[in-house]
């Protein structure tokens, strides 16, 4: 199918032997209940062959939305789904799943990663030094996660349990393009301003430093932006672009290059439900700064 007939939120691609293997949310079942996800497998980045179901709720698990945010990772010798998942009475938290192949079938692998009276969604993995790190966003709690929190933790080697407490790189806040969303106090029931995090992703460039994309709500809405560590370590410090990448009406995005090595930012556009679809854009970095340069094709 072609790349604008795929509705999907939160798009994830990994390049795996020359193909793309391409993750995602599930449009229609973002909001209400879940019961999977579907990977879509494409030679060049215009069609893909898909939906494959590469994960299915298994009877009596615990986990019944919130399914979101699937990313997939060659680690080792085996492929992991870093992902979000919830029930009535568990919090949103970050979760792996395994198995044998980019297309599954996916098993559950670990228990929640992240703290059981956090909410916390869009897990994203990275390895420094042979150390695993959990990335992830933690936001929309009355005390704790107001300015938007992304996070950082320590995993263990084989990625089934957290090695350190959680860590707050920056907030949402820190951003100068974010702002605080409208509908705190509709939708959570939170006074004043809160600041929500989203989507974080992280690539080491040419330069040594390491660019993180991140999303949250500015001026138009959903947008995305890059946070910068020039240390190259993700322990930082980080300092934000004053810009966004994307302003408006798009979000949760990802760095990944292509099978040619050009380095490409996939997010989905537009933000309205059912209209969700995987963008992919050319990226350069002029002067330190990360600037889109046109649509990408392949």
């Amino acid at each position: 199918m072609k790349r604008e007939d795929i509705n999907i939120r939160d798009p994830y691609v990994l390049v795996h032997n020359g193909r793309y293997y391409l993750y995602g949310t599930r449009s229609d079942t973002c909001w209400g209940e879940a019961n999977g996800f579907d990977c879509y497998v494409g030679d060049g980045l215009e069609e893909f062959d898909g939906p494959i179901e590469i994960f299915h709720r298994p009877e009596g698990f615990f986990a019944d939305r919130c399914y979101w945010a699937p990313e997939c990772y060659q680690y080792g010798d085996a492929f992991y789904l870093v992902t979000t998942l919830a029930s009535a009475d568990r919090k949103k938290g970050i979760y792996i799943l395994k198995a044998d192949s980019p297309t599954g079938p996916f098993a559950v692998y670990s228990d929640c990663l992240t703290p059981a009276d956090w909410t916390c969604i869009d897990g994203t993995l990275w390895v420094e030094d042979g150390t695993p790190w959990l990335l992830f966003s933690h936001s929309f709690e009355d005390v704790n996660g107001r300015d938007g929190d992304f996070c950082r933790m320590r995993l263990s080697a084989d990625l089934i349990r957290p090695a350190s407490e959680p860590e707050t790189m920056f907030t949402a806040k820190d951003a100068p393009w974010a702002k605080p969303v409208p509908f705190a106090k509709a939708e959570f029931g939170i006074d004043g301003d809160v600041y929500f995090s989203d989507g974080p992703s992280v690539l080491q460039l040419q330069d040594g430093k390491l660019y993180m994309i991140l999303s949250s709500w500015s001026r138009n809405g959903y947008a995305v932006g890059v946070a910068v560590s020039d240390s190259g370590s993700i322990e930082g410090p980080w300092r934000q672009q004053t810009e966004p990448l994307y302003p408006e009406n798009g979000g949760h995005g990802m760095f990944f290059r292509d099978a040619e090595g050009k380095l490409i930012f996939l997010l989905h556009s537009p933000n309205d439900l059912y209209q969700e679809r995987p963008v992919f854009w050319r990226v350069t970095l002029e002067n330190g700064l990360l600037k889109l340069n046109g649509r990408a094709a392949s």
